[in-house]
């Protein structure tokens, strides 16, 4: 594999991974608290994996970002036939506990190579970035969940679509994280920047698409590793 200046990847199934008792914990609480049709909990489940799906096949098909507030009133209007009052709906409180959830039912490092390849590339001096969809969980939450993984130290910015109103494979997202690749090194071309994730659409298409290096990993039996296997016996030039 050619050696990079700067990488960029995405975030979920490409470095981490959810922790299956936080999904089941969230559909359990939506169950027990916001389910007023007294629906089961797979039929509150499934609800759950409707949404999550559709949302993201929206905001890549547009390339804009739905909000993790309008997926969560998404859920309880869907599981209450459309027969709830939204408005009576405290979307903050809402959020506050599902992100103490998250942080009961931490997620996973998706592979346990990916600290040690992130580290290995800012050895050699490349810089790197997280450049990710969000969907339930929110960009400001997923930061201290990287810090949490240790991983969060290893990273020189992070790009979420619902902080900046865009999701991959929109071209305007990949743009901001190259634009900000060269602040950090003026001397940075396009070929210098690969991004690595697990979606051909949203990753590989959408880097390709703006000329850049793409590498699709996990989705296809590909480790996190092989970006390491030619950079680690290569100094990077100068």
């Amino acid at each position: 594999m050619p050696q990079y200046k700067h990488y960029s990847f995405d975030l979920w199934l490409t470095l981490i991974k959810s922790n299956p008792l936080f999904k089941k914990r969230r559909s359990q609480y939506f169950f027990e608290n916001l389910n007023y049709q007294k629906k089961s909990l797979p039929e509150v489940e499934a609800v759950f994996r409707q949404v999550d799906v559709m949302c993201n096949t929206i905001n890549e098909r547009t390339g804009k970002n739905i909000d993790a507030d309008e997926m969560y009133l998404m859920i309880i209007s869907q599981v209450n036939d459309n027969l709830v009052n939204l408005h009576d709906i405290d979307v903050d409180d809402l959020y506050r506990k599902m992100e103490d959830l998250l942080f009961d039912h931490l997620p996973q490092l998706y592979c346990d190579n990916t600290a040690g390849v992130l580290s290995s590339l800012k050895e050699l001096g490349a810089t790197t970035n997280i450049l990710s969809n969000t969907g339930f969980i929110k960009g400001s939450t997923l930061r201290q969940v990287l810090n949490s993984l240790g991983i969060g130290q290893y990273l020189d910015f992070q790009l979420y679509s619902d902080e900046l109103g865009f999701s991959k494979p929109n071209p305007a997202f990949f743009q901001l994280m190259i634009d900000q690749a060269m602040v950090l090194n003026p001397t940075i071309q396009l070929a210098d920047i690969v991004h690595t994730g697990d979606n051909p659409v949203a990753d590989i298409a959408g880097a390709e698409a703006m000329g850049l290096s793409a590498v699709l990993i996990n989705s296809n039996q590909t480790s996190i590793t092989n970006l390491t296997s030619y950079a680690t016996s290569h100094i990077f030039p100068s």
